[in-house]
């Protein structure tokens, strides 16, 4: 396995890959660094995502997890760059519960690139994030995108609507 870690304008991230395809996105730095050219291509590509330029990835992906979690990820994956999705709209499509959806977020082992960022509770509700920095960070990622406007996302935090 290798990995290789870099800075973002919202926090350090780690990159993992696995036999030819990425199987982690971690927050933080890891003292454990050997590069490849999937890991430069996926560096890339997530510093012209942070630059505003890519919209969309276009990397081997192998996340881990259960049939249902691999069908929730699947579906963010169509999530088009700069929109969202409700963890019900997710359930309704995928024939499952809007619990069972969050759940599945919060196990995403490859955030940014599979975009749980980008399911939000309902439009006066962003919900939760299971990445570092919670809600602040998934805020930061809808602003960025511009799914989220910087006045709107203070003005959810101030009145208390976020739920953290």
């Amino acid at each position: 396995m290798f990995q290789l870690s870099m800075h973002t304008p919202i926090i350090d991230i780690t990159i993992s890959e696995l036999e030819g395809a990425i199987i982690a996105l971690d927050w933080g730095w890891s003292p454990f660094q050997g590069s490849s050219p999937l890991l430069q291509e996926a560096k890339h590509q997530l510093d012209a995502y942070f630059d505003g330029d890519l919209k969309e990835f276009d990397l081997p992906l192998s996340p881990m997890g259960t049939r249902h979690q691999e069908k929730v990820w699947q579906s963010m994956q169509r999530i088009p760059y700069g929109e969202t999705r409700t963890y019900g709209a997710i359930a309704k499509e995928i024939g499952s519960a809007a619990q069972a959806v969050g759940s599945a977020c919060g196990r995403n082992p490859i955030p940014i690139l599979i975009p749980c960022h980008r399911v939000v509770a309902h439009a006066s509700k962003l919900g939760g994030y299971s990445g570092d920095g919670g809600f602040y960070t998934k805020r930061a990622l809808l602003v960025l995108e511009g799914a989220l406007s910087v006045e709107k996302g203070f003005a959810l935090e101030q009145s208390g609507a976020l739920d953290q």
